[in-house]
């Protein structure tokens, strides 16, 4: 019985670890793909707002590379002579919640809400919680015709407002079906390596 109760808890050990090196996104994809085309040079094509700060486009496009040759596009040796232009983008949002314990001194959240000035931070009022929504998005266009072929998005939410680590799992997560479409949300779950 102890050894049981030993492998079970190492299988959830295990399985804790890796969820804290995996990152779960709902991903969004369509495809205008033709069937008989096949991946090829691409280029990434930044808007202005994006050009105003290359240092944290540069971060973004860093990350999405791993994808995108996963797929099969190769970066082109010159921008302009790729045959497709890619655009990504990512934003991360915060919303705060209140969490209210019914255990907390005097009711909680509702016993000073109606008695306090709003908002007020102390004992039994809650404790205030952020959840960071985190998304970032893809798109391939053909570079002679401007034609979209290709669009995908994957977004996920959690307690930390940093995405560095995660922009590669999630673009790996938003490029896992390509080409293929699907326009219903997916959960797609990917590894995080390293930065």
């Amino acid at each position: 019985m102890f050894r049981t109760l030993c492998i079970v808890s190492a299988a959830g050990l295990l399985a804790g670890c890796a969820a804290l090196n995996s990152v779960t996104s709902e991903v969004s994809s369509y495809s205008a793909w033709p069937a008989d085309r096949k991946p090829g040079s691409y280029a990434f094509e930044r808007l202005p707002s994006q050009q105003s700060r290359p240092e944290q486009q540069q971060v973004l496009e860093d990350s999405a590379r791993r994808a995108l040759e996963g797929a099969g596009f190769t970066p082109a040796a010159e921008p302009q002579s790729s045959e497709y232009v890619v655009q990504i983008g990512a934003r991360v949002s915060a919303t705060e919640a209140y969490y209210d314990d019914p255990f907390w001194w005097r009711g909680g959240l509702y016993y000073y809400r109606f008695s306090r000035p709003w908002p007020y931070y102390g004992v039994g009022m809650g404790l205030p919680t952020v959840t960071y929504e985190r998304e970032v998005a893809l798109l391939i266009r053909d570079r002679k015709s401007g034609q979209p072929l290709y669009e995908t998005r994957a977004s996920n939410d959690g307690g930390s407002p940093s995405i560095k680590s995660l922009l590669p799992a999630m673009f790996e997560a938003a490029m896992q079906d390509f080409p293929a479409g699907s326009v219903t949300p997916r959960r797609v779950t990917t590894p995080i390596s390293p930065p």
